[in-house]
């Protein structure tokens, strides 16, 4: 975190979340340091910044008292890219940014992400659906039993590039 990188794990439920915590808990887990006075956070304190990151991704909840287990999987998905941008990462490593979620978060996880790649943060996705990899990446790295086996530039990922790559073995590694 002090080197400004963040991790959107796969699995929000086990790694991402404390599901049992409040959704504005959640969010200010990484911030907690910055958000002491003396030592102390305060219950606004908290909640002047879960409500930003809250308001800004679009959390659909009823207050941020709320336990994260009872959102959504998209909500829920939202909650931990908050907790992780509310430390203004310079890089935000996201894996399987849309599993488990609605087609309506997904458009809105993937417009977030442009937008912070617009910003100039980077973004490193891990994804195995290939359409959301052909539509949202730069480059596209591609990896076959631990190994990167390509590295392909936007304009030249296909699906059909982008499966051989991963199918077949590579002379020339990235």
């Amino acid at each position: 975190m002090r080197h400004g990188l963040a991790l959107v794990p796969e699995d929000r439920r086990k790694q991402g979340l404390v599901i049992d915590a409040s959704v504005g808990g959640n969010i200010t887990l990484a911030i907690r340091r910055t958000l002491a006075r003396w030592g102390l956070i305060t219950t606004g304190m908290e909640n002047r910044a879960a409500a930003l990151w809250a308001s800004r991704l679009e959390v659909k909840t009823h207050a941020l008292d709320t336990v994260a287990a009872t959102l959504s999987g998209g909500n829920q998905q939202k909650v931990v890219l908050a907790k992780w941008l509310a430390t203004d990462p310079r890089v935000l490593i996201i894996d399987e940014p849309t599993r488990g979620i609605d087609v309506g978060t997904k458009s809105e996880v993937h417009r977030l992400l442009s937008q912070l790649a617009g910003e100039g943060r980077g973004i490193l996705m891990i994804s195995s659906e290939l359409p959301e990899v052909l539509g949202m990446a730069d480059r596209v790295l591609v990896m076959r039993e631990g190994r990167i086996t390509a590295e392909i530039a936007r304009e030249d990922a296909t699906s059909e590039n982008v499966m051989f790559a991963a199918t077949h073995a590579s002379e020339q590694h990235a």
